[in-house]
């Protein structure tokens, strides 16, 4: 096959609530808002991740929330890098906001949005 990829522009996940997500990926997370990607005919709102995004629809979620796995290690996830996990450490800690450390004994960990969604946070060079 010829075809080339070049890498990941945006990976999708479903919210329930535009507001509280953009309060979790801004203030928790550290990401910025990202009003250069289009819109759409549905809610939802786009969160910059270096050259990439991360797109929050807000849709029904045809998925159980509930019962997923407590580790996102062992669920869907997405993976974002961050130069320091200390300063995001100490805000979920703050926040009282659960997260478990990765068990392969890297430098990264796994926590969940308010949806459910599993994200994996990794330090670079770890």
């Amino acid at each position: 096959m010829s075809d080339e990829y070049l890498g990941i522009d945006h990976h999708s996940i479903l919210i329930a609530d535009v507001e509280r997500s953009r309060d979790f990926y801004t203030r928790i997370l550290g990401l910025e808002v990202d009003a250069s990607r289009p819109p759409l005919s549905f809610d939802g709102i786009w969160f910059r991740v270096g050259p990439q995004a991360i797109h929050c629809l807000r849709l029904d979620n045809p998925d159980p929330v509930q019962g997923r796995p407590a580790h996102g290690g062992r669920d869907r996830h997405v993976c974002l890098t961050i130069r320091s996990l200390k300063p995001l450490i100490q805000r979920l800690e703050a926040e009282e906001i659960p997260y478990s450390p990765s068990r392969s004994g890297r430098a990264a960990l796994f926590l969940h949005d308010p949806d459910g969604n599993a994200i994996e946070v990794v330090e670079a060079d770890s």
